[in-house]
């Protein structure tokens, strides 16, 4: 389904909290603590900190879909499933946008993905975005029973068959890899707001085009900062519709305690505030609006880590206020 003229995401109070025409905004990548040498988290203080993400301000708080622990990949992720996390956090927090970075669409029912999805985003009116991934390790598909290879194939009706369901009355549809309906059943609950933002998450075996035409916006991995305004200019250019299409990039991230410790970037960024204030308004310049921080690497706690940003790195780029019906 590609992206309706009458659809502007810019409008859905979620998707505005985070991504705006011209402006940058930070969201975290949860868990919210750093655990550098190890690939399991300590997850002890993690609604404590959820807590202070939302009341500092931060635009978006990520959630990773790690299923299976694999050693050689070692990062089990915030170790909740996303959905039943962002279910909690539906509880304790009250302004981030939460989202998920991502669902591995294709190790999922699709119809099950819309129901959790539809349900979390009503318990939490409206703040859900939706990103979608094709996932990063190859292992897990024999785990799950799914063809690897076809995954590109599988993604792109997964993502037709979510818009289907959650947007429309007692929907008909037959798929080549799922199952299908007849218009005789419905899936409710619908999104709060009618619609759910979808994002991708990496690129999902995609064309670029492809996901310009059918994504909301991108989110991938941190690439060569040289490249950035290349990459965002093909992006933008690649859909049909001239509406506007958020870039933003994920990366690890640690801060230093010296405010003026150079920036360093390798796998990702290492750097004092001042260094870090100084690359970002290079890059919303460019045209990058969000970038979501993995705090794996962090050595520093958390919670102080966290303060510093929220009180000398976020008001130079604002978190995007629109208020939730």
């Amino acid at each position: 389904m590609i992206r309706s003229e009458t659809w502007a995401p810019e409008r859905h109070p979620a998707f505005a909290r985070v991504f705006a025409p011209g402006q940058l905004t930070f969201g975290l990548i949860a868990p919210l603590v750093g655990y550098p040498d190890t690939a399991v988290p300590d997850m002890t203080n993690h609604v404590a900190l959820a807590v202070q993400a939302d009341q500092a301000g931060f635009a978006a708080l990520w959630l990773r879909d790690v299923p299976l622990l694999e050693p050689a990949f070692g990062d089990a992720g915030q170790i909740f499933d996303p959905f039943v996390y962002a279910a909690m956090l539906a509880a304790v927090t009250r302004r981030i946008s939460i989202g998920t970075a991502g669902i591995v669409l294709t190790l999922r029912d699709p119809l099950m993905v819309a129901k959790q999805a539809c349900s979390v985003d009503v318990l939490l009116r409206g703040r859900l975005l939706l990103g979608l991934s094709t996932g990063d390790r190859p292992s897990e598909y024999p785990a799950f029973g799914q063809d690897f290879d076809t995954r590109a194939e599988r993604f792109r009706e997964c993502v037709e068959i979510l818009h289907t369901v959650t947007e429309r009355p007692f929907p008909a549809y037959r798929s080549r890899y799922y199952g299908q309906l007849n218009g005789e059943l419905d899936l409710l609950p619908k999104p709060h707001f009618g619609r759910l933002p979808m994002l991708a998450i990496g690129r999902c075996k995609q064309d670029i085009s492809w996901l310009a035409n059918h994504m909301d916006g991108w989110i991938w991995h941190q690439s060569a900062f040289n490249t950035l305004p290349d990459v965002i200019d093909h992006w933008r250019k690649s859909a049909d519709q001239a509406s506007f299409r958020p870039y933003g990039y994920a990366t690890f991230f640690d801060l230093e305690d010296d405010p003026d410790a150079p920036l360093k970037v390798g796998r990702g960024i290492s750097t004092g505030r001042n260094a870090l204030i100084d690359l970002w308004q290079r890059q919303q310049a460019e045209g990058v609006s969000h970038v979501a921080l993995n705090l794996k690497p962090l050595r520093r706690p958390a919670t102080e880590v966290l303060q510093e940003l929220a009180e000398y790195v976020l008001p130079h780029f604002p978190t995007h206020e629109k208020p939730y019906a």
